[in-house]
C-alpha cells in the first residue's frame, strides 16, 4: 500500500503531470523505507533516490531537502492511517462497533507498516509541528465522531462540560490505540487484531468496575 497522495511534494513543486505524480509516489514510498530502516539522521537523500530508482535531480524537482521529504512523509502516513481506519468503520452500526472495527484496523495497519512508529516518534524531534499536527488531526476527527454518537444517544454524555468530555475521551481512545498498536502490531503479534480489539472495547464499553 502506497502512502502518498498527489499533494505530497513541496507546495511550490507539486507535480503537474501523471509522470511527476508517479515519481513523487516512488520518492515518498522510498523515504518510508529509508527513514524506517535507518532513522532520520542516518538516512540519506541518495538512499531515497536509489530505493525509488530515480535520478538525484528528480528528488530536487519535488523536494528541497531531507527534512522536507520527511515532513511530507509524516503527513502522508498520517493521512493514509486515517483513510485506512475510516474505510474499515464506515459500515459500523454505532460508535462502540466503530471503535472496535477502527482499533482492529489500526493494529492491522501497523503490522503492514511497522515503520510508522519509528518515523512518527522521530517527528517530535525533527518536525515537532508536524508531530503535533498528526495527533491533533486524529483528535479532531475522534471528537466530532464522539459528539455525533452522543447526540444520537449511542454513548453516554458523561459528566461536566460536554466539550471537555469529548476531547478528553478522544485523547484517551487515541492513547489506547497507539500503545496497543505498538505492543500488538509491532513488538508482538501473538494475538490477532480482532482479539486485541475485543479485549480493549470490552474495557471501553463495560469499564473495570465489578458488577
Amino acid at each position: 500500500m502506497a502512502y502518498v497522495s498527489d499533494a505530497a511534494a513541496a507546495k511550490d513543486k507539486e507535480p503537474r503531470t501523471e509522470r511527476g505524480r508517479k515519481t513523487v509516489r516512488k520518492l515518498i514510498d522510498a523515504a518510508a523505507a529509508e527513514f524506517g530502516e535507518r532513522g532520520y539522521h542516518d538516512a540519506a537523500i541518495t538512499g531515497i533516490t536509489q530505493r525509488a530508482g530515480v535520478a538525484l535531480g528528480s528528488f530536487y524537482t519535488y523536494f528541497n531537502s531531507k527534512e522536507e521529504v520527511f515532513r511530507a512523509l509524516v503527513r502522508e502516513m498520517s493521512r493514509a492511517t486515517r483513510a485506512y481506519v475510516a474505510e474499515a468503520v464506515k459500515g459500523a452500526p454505532d460508535r462502540i462497533a466503530a471503535e472496535r472495527l477502527g482499533l482492529e484496523a489500526f493494529i492491522a495497519f501497523t503490522r503492514q507498516h511497522p515503520e510508522l512508529y519509528r518515523i512518527v516518534e522521530e517527528a517530535q524531534f525533527v518536525a515537532h509541528d508536524v508531530y503535533r499536527e498528526h495527533y491533533l488531526t486524529f483528535v479532531e476527527g475522534y471528537r466530532r465522531n464522539l459528539a455525533t454518537a452522543r447526540e444520537r444517544y449511542q454513548i453516554s454524555a458523561g459528566t461536566g462540560d460536554i466539550d471537555e468530555t469529548d476531547e478528553a475521551r478522544a485523547w484517551a481512545l487515541i492513547g489506547m490505540s497507539v500503545f496497543l498498536g505498538m505492543r500488538y502490531g509491532v513488538w508482538d503479534q501473538s494475538l490477532t487484531p480482532r482479539r486485541v480489539a475485543d479485549i480493549a472495547i470490552e474495557l471501553v464499553s463495560e469499564g473495570l468496575r465489578r458488577r
